[in-house]
């Protein structure tokens, strides 16, 4: 069986000869005419193709000013927003300082130490309980298994007990936490 190429006899082929195809013949062998599309109207002249490319620059440059302008106020915002983000707990905290600036006036004349050590006691409480409420909290190191995610070993000693092995005997400096986030390592001595 042989392959042989179907030709369609009722659209004219052009020959494959050097002689350019005529108009007509153009028209046939594409299915239209050679100006506009097949419903024969007129392509839009230069002009109008001209102003409608002015008008979508103009748009492409409207919403690139809107989108710079909109970084650069994004960028201040953010800048305002990171310079003042502590306000809340230093107004929280001035309260506190009043009254360590009171008991400092008191110490000066006080004759009984054991009030003073309480009042001292009463300031440090208040400080606890408003970092607490703003999420600040010491982690719990001593007797627990070291971990580098938590703790920062600076030195080792033998562990007293086996059991002991592995894990902090002493705390040098507390850990804190704020929100579940580790924003100070814990300084512990790990029995080996």
């Amino acid at each position: 069986m042989e392959n042989k190429d179907i030709v369609d006899e009722s659209v004219p082929q052009p020959d494959n000869s050097t002689e350019p195809i005529t108009t007509e013949e153009a028209e046939v062998i594409n299915g239209g005419t050679p100006e506009g599309d097949a419903t024969g109207e007129t392509p839009e002249p230069a002009e109008a193709i001209g102003s409608e490319l002015a008008v979508m620059k103009d748009k492409y440059l409207r919403l690139y000013a809107d989108f710079e302008n909109f970084r650069r106020r994004t960028a201040k915002e953010k800048l305002e927003l990171i310079s003042t983000a502590s306000e809340g707990l230093m107004v929280t905290l001035l309260p506190v300082v009043d009254d360590f600036e009171r008991a400092m006036q008191a110490l000066e004349t006080a004759t009984d130490i054991s009030a003073a050590q309480e009042g001292i006691g009463l300031i440090y409480s208040k400080l606890t309980k408003i970092l607490e409420s703003k999420g600040l909290k010491p982690m719990a190191s001593k007797g627990e298994p070291f971990n580098a995610d938590l703790h920062e070993s600076v030195t080792q000693f033998p562990a007293p007990t086996e059991d002991l092995k592995g894990k902090v005997i002493d705390e040098i400096e507390k850990g804190y936490l704020l929100n579940d986030k580790v924003i100070r390592y814990a300084k512990v001595i790990v029995g080996a």
